[in-house]
């Protein structure tokens, strides 16, 4: 018989020697020569021998004792029809082991309610990693990318198979664009499900966790809810439009995120991964204040944020870091306010010295990227929007790659608690070794931070916090009313209405009808749009248009038929639009466990009023019945006492 966990034999529990041990060459176990009932005949067949539940060859050997009965329940599982070889072997191997057989009804019952105290992130994650799964490295998602085929991968894999010279994708061999090849966009409505489905909702006692009562005042008075262009200005365009309402109760000087306790609208403060149509819209929400610089701060105070917004060919984005250059060097004067030659030195002064400040004090400086980014793979798809905090943590000056003038460099490193747009890991940062930049070794003016910074990693909490008190801001503050405080508990009512599945449903809403998708299609500029609003978009336009000068015929010209969400041509695309498969079976998974939930609700309801309506007509038949019961008490009475 088969060896248990120490080596000795379950029929004669002794330990076999060596030479009367046979290993079975399929499961590898060892069995007891001495006790089975048809050893092998020859040496030879030793070598291709199976031991009796691999061949299915059952073993009839009596066993004396305790082992008569494994024998007996080993038989009367073989014996029942009911089970298929997959559920036989599972309950002979629970008897081998010596562990008790569970019936299926309880192991049912266990595994329902281990299912339920998972609850709805299991269910929506399980639904996603079905789905959503890098055929490269057969794990969810990564930063997605997807093809115009409708496949999607992790960037780091589509690069790296790019990487290789190869333009074909692995699942379909469709041959994959060079524009696609050499700039992959993130898909952001997959960034935003699969994060979803691994973040656990916060919690109503945490959220409602108001802490302060004190604020920033903000002077709000006659601001429109948006910002707009006035009459009187001269030059159109949002350099001259008037600021809108500051939703937030932050001071311009704020250093660092802006909490859930500064948002009295919302109560969530500003979340990374927001997005805004403008910088103005952006102003408002306080994450990045000027609507034209890229660098915000003071000289003698430090930099509260800065901008990437592909205004300088020498920036460099990797996402988690990225290299940027300061400002200045350019002749701005008169009608050169776009010029983009550098005409002289760069120095540490005014907002690149506010940004040197920081580095070596160690402040948090927000960061926002726009659509106007170089590098695509990291830039939002329109407007601006907001990735968190990042850490300078060294800045020198080179030359610029225009080989004539120097400018101020400096190296940003992500340091914020929650996880980044592009990314689905639930957690935010960890302390990272600096990367590896190649031009330092030609840097001048190098400068990096020794003292210990403002804002670090606390191991002992497992996050990034203030380690020394933030600069002070010089804004006034004010009281937070009741009046308000009743606003913000009802705005976190409202919050916490939204389920998860709902955020996750209307994260897959199409760009132009703005419904759920319906046979969803991703363009190669990373947009969502369903396949028939994105055709209708397109109906009776042709890729080549046919031109005619009187009689003589010209040579076909194409035509260019851009992106409903931005300026990118997609006449290739429209040819043959492929639906995205894997996320219209999300969909329909997160729609079928949505109408679950609903009619269980109605089911309940239904059960509930009709429960109501018999207690209902119990109460009235008594109602009707007591005053009967009443006279004939009375009468009885009367006829007794007369």
């Amino acid at each position: 018989m088969a060896s248990n966990g120490e080596g000795a034999c379950m029929q004669c529990k002794k330990i076999p020697p060596t030479e009367e041990s046979l290993t079975c060459r399929t499961c590898g176990t060892p069995w007891h020569v001495l006790c089975l009932s048809s050893p092998p005949d020859s040496l030879a067949s030793t070598l291709q021998w199976e031991c009796p539940d691999c061949s299915g060859d059952f073993d009839p050997v009596p066993q004396p004792g305790e082992g008569s009965d494994l024998v007996a329940a080993i038989r009367a599982i073989e014996s029942d029809v009911t089970l298929t070889d997959e559920e036989k072997a599972k309950k002979r191997q629970q008897l081998l082991s010596g562990k008790a057989v569970v019936e299926d009804d309880d192991e049912e019952e266990e595994e329902k309610k281990k299912s339920s105290s998972m609850g709805l992130d299991a269910d929506i994650l399980a639904a996603l990693g079905d789905n959503l799964k890098c055929p490269f490295c057969l794990q969810l998602l990564e930063r997605p990318v997807t093809t115009p085929c409708g496949h999607n991968f992790c960037l780091k894999c589509f690069v790296k198979w790019t990487g290789q010279g190869k333009r074909e994708c692995i699942k379909c061999r469709f041959v994959i664009p060079n524009d696609v090849a050499a700039n992959p966009r993130i898909n952001s409505s997959l960034v935003t499900a699969i994060r979803l489905a691994k973040v656990s909702r916060i919690s109503a006692a945490a959220a409602a966790a108001s802490t302060s009562n004190v604020y920033h005042y903000v002077s709000n008075e006659n601001r429109p809810d948006q910002a707009f262009t006035t009459e009187r200005a001269i030059l159109s365009g949002i350099a001259n439009a008037a600021s809108g309402k500051i939703y937030v109760t932050v001071p311009g000087d704020h250093f660092g995120p802006i909490p859930a306790e500064n948002d009295p609208v919302r109560n969530q403060g500003v979340l990374v991964g927001e997005s805004w149509k403008n910088r103005l819209a952006c102003k408002q929400w306080r994450a990045h204040i000027p609507h034209v610089a890229g660098i915000a701060g003071q000289s003698k105070h430090g930099a509260q944020s800065v901008a990437l917004s592909g205004g300088y060919d020498d920036d460099e984005d990797h996402g988690e870091w990225f290299l940027y250059t300061g400002s200045g060097g350019r002749d701005l004067s008169g009608n050169k306010r776009t010029n983009r030659q550098q005409s002289f030195d760069q120095k540490f002064t005014n907002g690149n010295e506010a940004l040197r400040l920081s580095c070596r004090m160690g402040y948090p400086v927000r960061v926002v990227r726009t659509y106007k980014e170089i590098i695509a793979a990291y830039a939002p798809e329109e407007g601006v929007r907001y990735d968190g905090v990042y850490r300078v943590e060294k800045c020198w000056r080179k030359v610029g790659v225009q080989g004539e003038f120097k400018v101020c460099r400096y190296l940003f490193v992500r340091c914020d608690n929650a996880p980044a747009p592009w990314t689905s890991d639930e957690h935010g940062d960890r302390p990272r070794p600096l990367p590896d930049v190649p031009e330092l070794e030609e840097a001048i003016d190098l400068f990096e931070r020794i003292e210990t910074p403002s804002w670090d990693f606390d191991e002992a909490e497992g996050c990034w916090k203030w380690m020394k008190p933030p600069p002070a801001s010089k804004q006034p503050v004010h009281v937070l009313d009741p009046e308000e405080r009743k606003l913000m508990k009802k705005a976190m009512k409202v919050a916490r209405a939204s389920t998860l599945r709902e955020q996750l449903l209307k994260g897959f809403n199409c760009q132009i009808c703005l419904q759920v998708m319906n046979f969803p299609v991703t363009t190669p500029c990373a947009h969502n749009f369903c396949k028939g609003c994105l055709e209708g978009k397109f109906v009776g336009k042709t890729r080549m248009m046919e031109r005619s000068r009187g009689g003589r015929t010209l040579r076909a010209m194409k035509n260019i038929m851009k992106c409903p969400c931005c300026p990118s041509d997609i006449s290739d695309f429209l040819q043959n639009v492929q639906v995205n498969r894997e996320v219209m079976d999300v969909i329909e998974k997160l729609k079928k466990q949505e109408e679950g939930e609903a009619s269980s609700v109605d089911e309940k309801e239904v059960n509930a009023e009709t429960k109501s309506e018999e207690n209902s007509e119990i109460t009235d038949a008594e109602d009707v019945e007591q005053p009967r019961k009443r006279a004939k008490l009375d009468s009885e009475a009367v006829v007794s006492a007369t």
